[in-house]
């Protein structure tokens, strides 16, 4: 467990660690290079580098937050990875589902597998499912979210590295744009970004706005037509004010 920089999250969990690249967003992962300064720090849980692992242990650390928390599962994984047994994801949503006193943000690039498994999940109003979406390449991704029981579901558009014009964007809840950050990053064209945020303010959904991305993220800042959107569920608010 961590304090996370995330802006829209306030914390990171990770039950399993390390993933593989599966498509064009994954190409400048940042939680690969994470693992590998970690591994490097000899930090135990990270002796394996990025490569595939499940930490039994950490499965207890949610019942030790004192106070509610909004929590981003595998920031550096992806809790559907095939080599992910589908007893330790149970065992991630029982954990998920026993502490409704938190708000579980879940997030991944094979929604594949998530389909095909999310009937032996439990989804309790805690937990969010999101897939990533970098280009329209992607974009079947949303259909695969938008056919599970997941009860809040979300996109995030990161790193946005195409248009995505004409969203299909029934049942879902949020939509989080940010770019790409880091040595290389790739740009992305001002104009894909307002085009997202029309189509959500049309569509009602709620609009997070990340970054602006580039080698200097903090400089680009996080502005979007002169302010920052920071719009997250209803339920949300909902579940907080019933804590």
């Amino acid at each position: 467990m961590a304090q996370s920089s995330i802006e829209w999250t306030e914390m990171t969990w990770n039950p399993t660690t390390g993933c593989t690249k599966i498509s064009a967003g994954c190409k400048f992962c940042y939680a690969e290079v994470m693992s590998k300064r970690l591994k490097a720090m000899g930090v135990d849980k990270y002796k394996d580098g990025f490569k595939v692992r499940v930490h039994p242990e950490a499965l207890s650390i949610p019942y030790t937050w004192k106070s509610s928390k909004v929590v981003f599962v595998n920031s550096m994984s992806d809790l559907f990875h095939k080599d992910i047994p589908l007893e330790f994801i149970k065992q991630v949503f029982h954990v998920m589902n026993d502490n409704p006193q938190h708000v579980f943000q879940v997030l991944t690039k094979r929604a594949e597998r998530l389909f095909e498994l999310h009937k032996e999940l439990k989804w309790t109003h805690n937990i969010w499912m999101g897939v990533s979406v970098e280009n329209d390449k992607v974009v079947d991704r949303i259909n695969f979210l938008r056919k599970t029981k997941a009860k809040v579901k979300f996109l995030s558009l990161e790193p946005l590295i195409g248009a995505l014009p004409n969203l299909n964007l029934k049942k879902i809840d949020w939509v989080i744009v940010g770019g790409e950050s880091g040595h290389r990053p790739r740009p992305m064209n001002p104009d894909w970004v307002l085009d997202i945020q029309e189509q959500c303010e049309k569509a009602d959904v709620a609009f997070f706005f990340k970054q602006w991305g580039g080698r200097n993220k903090k400089a680009a800042g996080r502005l979007l037509n002169g302010r920052t959107y920071d719009e997250m569920p209803e339920i949300m608010e909902i579940e907080k004010g019933a804590r």
